[in-house]
C-alpha cells in the first residue's frame, strides 16, 4: 500500500474522504509543496523527497482538494476566483516554488483565514478580502502560504515529527472537520480534546517554519514588485483585531504571532529600497464585492455604500460607486444600478470589471439580449475568460438561447475542467437545451471532482446507455468511466 494511502486508509471512517488542511496546521506542519511528475529527478541535495516525494504530495492535495469541496462553502463568484488566481500565479512566478502548478480554493467564509496544503492546494477565506486594508496586505499573507509549499514544510514536518502516530492524526482530523464546517467555540472545544500533548510541540515546531515563510515571502513580494512592508502591516492588523476579538482570528491559531516577528519582518522589508508603492484600484472592486456578500441584505449594502461616498471616508470612491450599482441591482433596482455605474464607465470605459457589471445590470434589467451583445464582443477580446463566459451564460439562458449557452460553457470547461462550479452551470444549461447525455457528462465531472466517484460513475453509466449509436462518444465515456475507477482504486490504495 503506498504511503499517502496509508494515511488515507487510517483516516478512513472518521470523515468520508478527508480534509486534512486544518490538520496540517494544526500539527505544525505547515503544509507544503508542489508535485512534479514521477519520473523527474529530484534537485540536488533534496533529501526529503525520499521520505515524502512530490508526487505523494501531488496525490495527497488532490485528494484532500475533493475533500474540501464536498464540505467547504466554497465561493463560486468568477471574478472574485480569476482575480484571486492571477494574483496567486503572479506571486509564484517570482517565488522560490519549483513547480508551479496551483490549485486555488475560495472559501465563503467571513473568518480571517489562509492555507497551504501539499501539492499545490492554496486556500483563502473571503474574511482575508474583509480584513486586508491594501492589496500589499493581502498579497502579504498569499506570499507567506507559498514559501509554506516552496520550502516543503509538510514534508520537512514530516521528517521532524515522527512520532506523530496515525490513530492521533485521525483524531485530531476529526476535530479540525468539526472547525471547517461548524467554526467557533464547538471546534476549539473538540480540538483541545485530542491536541494534548503534542500542542507545545507542534507549536515551537512551527514557529520556525513561520519565521523561514515570512523571510521568504518578504522576498517574494519585492521581486513580484508588492510592498515588501505589507506582510507586517497585515500581521499587526491581526494582532490589533485579536485584543478585541474573544476568539482570535483562525489564521492567528496556526500561525502564531509574536511582537518580535512582527519586528523581524519590518526590519527585513526595511533592507530593499524604499519607494511608494500604490494601492490596487481593482484590488478594492473586488474587496467590495465581497463587503457585498458579507452584508445582511442588499437593502443594508446600498447603505453602506450611499455613506462611505457621502462622507467621502474611502481612498477608492470608484469602488464605493462600483458596490452601490451591484447593491442596487440585488435590491429589486437595477435601473437605478445603471445610472450609479454610468460615472465609472465613462471614466472608465474599458475596464472589463465595469463593462461586466454593466451586462450584469441589463440582464437584472430583462435586456437579456442586449447583456449577451457585450458579453460576446468581450469574450473575443478576452477569450476563455471565466466571468465573461459566466455571464454570457447566465444572459443566453435568459433570452432562451440555451444551444450558444451549452457551447459557451462546454468551451469553458475545456479551459478550467478542474473547476467544479463550470461543471455544475453546464450540467444545469444542458437539461436546459435538452441534452441529456451532456448533463449526466457534466454532472459525472462535478461530482468526482467533489470526490463522490460512486455518483460520478453512475451519471457516466447512464450517458452510456443513451449514446450506443455513437460509437465515438461512446469510446469518450468509456475512457472517462476507466480514469474514474482508477482514482478510486487509488483512494482505497
Amino acid at each position: 500500500m503506498r504511503d499517502w494511502s496509508l494515511l488515507i486508509y487510517a483516516l478512513r471512517g472518521t470523515v468520508r474522504y478527508l480534509n486534512i488542511i486544518a490538520v496540517f496546521a494544526l500539527c505544525g506542519l505547515a503544509p507544503q509543496a508542489l508535485a512534479v511528475p514521477e519520473n523527474q529527478l529530484p534537485r540536488l541535495g533534496d533529501g526529503i523527497s525520499a521520505i515524502v516525494s512530490p508526487d505523494t504530495e501531488r496525490r495527497l492535495g488532490q485528494a484532500f482538494l475533493r475533500s474540501l469541496r464536498a464540505q467547504a462553502p466554497t465561493s463560486p463568484d468568477p471574478e472574485l476566483k480569476d482575480y484571486s488566481e492571477h494574483l496567486i500565479y503572479q506571486l509564484a512566478q517570482h517565488s522560490e516554488l519549483y513547480d508551479r502548478r496551483l490549485d486555488v480554493v475560495l472559501i465563503r467564509s467571513s473568518a480571517l483565514n489562509a492555507f497551504a496544503v501539499p501539492g499545490g492546494i492554496v486556500g483563502l477565506n473571503l474574511g482575508l478580502y474583509l480584513n486586508a486594508m491594501t492589496v500589499h496586505e493581502f498579497v502579504g499573507v498569499l506570499a507567506h502560504e507559498l514559501a509554506h509549499l516552496s520550502q516543503r514544510h509538510f514534508a520537512r514536518g514530516i521528517e521532524e515529527q515522527k512520532k506523530q502516530t496515525l490513530p492521533y492524526l485521525a483524531a485530531l482530523l476529526a476535530s479540525a472537520v468539526v472547525m471547517a464546517t461548524v467554526g467557533g467555540d464547538a471546534g476549539m472545544a473538540a480540538l483541545s480534546t485530542t491536541q494534548g500533548l503534542a500542542q507545545s510541540n507542534a507549536m515551537r515546531y512551527s514557529r520556525g517554519r513561520e519565521t523561514e515563510a515570512d523571510r521568504i515571502g518578504i522576498n517574494t513580494l519585492a521581486r513580484a514588485n508588492f510592498d515588501p512592508d505589507g506582510m507586517a502591516a497585515m500581521f499587526q492588523r491581526m494582532q490589533r483585531a485579536a485584543r478585541f476579538q474573544r476568539r482570535p482570528p483562525e489564521f492567528l491559531l496556526t500561525h502564531p504571532l509574536t511582537e518580535r516577528r512582527i519586528a523581524d519582518s519590518r526590519n527585513q522589508a526595511a533592507q530593499f529600497p524604499r519607494r511608494e508603492y500604490p494601492d490596487s484600484l481593482e484590488y478594492h472592486l473586488m474587496r467590495t464585492r465581497v463587503l457585498l456578500y458579507a452584508a445582511d441584505t442588499p437593502a443594508n449594502a446600498v447603505k453602506m455604500f450611499e455613506a462611505e461616498l457621502e462622507r467621502e471616508s474611502t481612498p477608492f470612491p470608484e469602488a464605493s460607486r462600483y458596490g452601490l450599482a451591484l447593491a442596487l441591482s440585488r435590491s429589486g433596482r437595477a435601473d437605478e444600478g445603471v445610472f450609479a455605474l454610468a460615472p465609472l464607465l465613462a471614466e472608465d470605459p474599458t475596464r472589463l470589471t465595469y463593462v461586466l457589471a454593466e451586462a450584469q445590470l441589463l440582464d437584472a434589467q430583462g435586456l437579456h439580449r442586449q447583456a449577451a451583445s457585450r458579453l460576446r464582443r468581450q469574450l473575443t477580446i478576452n477569450p476563455g475568460n471565466l466571468a465573461v463566459s459566466t455571464y454570457l451564460a447566465d444572459a443566453l439562458v435568459g433570452a432562451q438561447l440555451y444551444r450558444e449557452a451549452e457551447a459557451t460553457l462546454e468551451q469553458l470547461a475545456k479551459e478550467r475542467p478542474t473547476d467544479p462550479d463550470v461543471w455544475y452551470s453546464l450540467a444545469e444549461v444542458s437539461g436546459l437545451a435538452g441534452d441529456i447525455v451532456g448533463v449526466h457528462r457534466a454532472r459525472a465531472e462535478f461530482y468526482q471532482l467533489r470526490g463522490d466517484l460512486q455518483n460520478a460513475m453512475q451519471h457516466l453509466q447512464y450517458a452510456l446507455r443513451l449514446v450506443k449509436d455513437n460509437p465515438k462518444l461512446e469510446a469518450k465515456l468509456n475512457q472517462r468511466l476507466r480514469d474514474f475507477m482508477e482514482i478510486r482504486e487509488e483512494l482505497k490504495g
